[in-house]
């Protein structure tokens, strides 16, 4: 018989230990003043969303009851309906014409070498990194001299200005991550650079003008500046028409202004969340480059 081997006690079972969360004064000030931001965030935007919906709000923490008349007092006050039509109007023509001068503009400048590209790629940044403010009065007195401010084609020109250059610097990256190859042996086929970039470019680039076009649709409803400088009373995108209802003369319900401010951030939460949704902001910045073959 088999002599009988008893089996190895167990080994005891582990302590956990507790971790303990260590962190210089420094870094608690800054999530400190992190969370302070937020909170005061938070609470604005929270004063606003229960004034949309109050009937009464005097020297309470909450108004005397809820009601949702203000939002259709809203609509019909400051003709929301007309002002949601030319915010996506004008957000259209400019996504539109966005990406048909960028995306070839984009091309050209990740496939071509010539002298100074780098001074072409910094007066592309100037519109993006500079406040809109500071460029937007000198293209508003060149617009209104000419004749096309005071109306649609003048908020969709303005609003040109930085958009055509951040589609050139979202589509550039895109554009660099192609082999060059694939278009070498389509040429080699017999196909024109038209053919190349409609049939072969064009599929690849989808991720790209999808970004681009999100991206710019968000900047154009967004922007301020430029479509007030820019726009007259039958082209006001729905920022300014907001701007508009709290500075005009005349008496007015703060609660109605409240509602409209709700469906203002409602409409850009929606956007942000699609942008969110399709675009990776990381595809933004990177540049793969094949590595060379020895």
């Amino acid at each position: 018989m088999a002599p009988i081997t008893e089996a190895p006690p167990a080994p005891p079972p582990a302590r956990t230990e507790r971790r303990r969360v260590i962190a210089r004064p420094a870094a608690w000030i800054v999530w400190g003043i992190v969370v302070f931001f937020f909170l005061n965030l938070l609470g604005v935007v929270a004063s606003v969303l229960v004034s949309s919906f109050g009937q009464r709000w005097f020297d309470t923490w909450l108004p005397d009851g809820y009601t949702t008349s203000w939002y259709g007092r809203a609509w019909e006050e400051f003709a929301l309906l007309r002002v949601i039509v030319v915010t996506l109007e004008v957000s259209a023509l400019v996504v539109g014409l966005s990406l048909l001068i960028g995306v070839p503009a984009a091309y050209v400048l990740a496939r071509r070498s010539f002298p100074g590209k780098r001074l072409i790629f910094l007066v592309f940044l100037l519109p993006i990194l500079m406040p809109p403010i500071t460029y937007g009065i000198p293209l508003a007195t060149v617009l209104y001299k000419f004749g096309l401010a005071g109306n649609m084609s003048g908020v969709v020109l303005a609003n040109l200005v930085p958009s055509v250059p951040f589609v050139i610097l979202t589509m550039t990256p895109f554009i660099e991550q192609i082999d060059p190859r694939v278009e070498s042996a389509a040429r080699m086929c017999g196909a024109g650079l038209r053919t190349v970039f409609l049939r072969v470019l064009a599929p690849l680039l989808v991720p790209g003008i999808l970004a681009s076009a999100i991206l710019v649709l968000v900047r154009t409803v967004g922007m301020f500046e430029l479509t007030f400088l820019t726009a007259g009373p039958d082209s006001q995108t729905l920022v300014v028409a907001l701007y508009y209802s709290m500075s005009a003369s005349g008496i007015r319900a703060q609660q109605s202004v409240d509602a409209m401010a709700v469906i203002y951030t409602s409409m850009m939460l929606v956007l942000l969340v699609v942008a969110l949704r399709y675009v990776n902001p990381t595809q933004l910045v990177a540049r793969v480059k094949d590595e060379p073959e020895h």
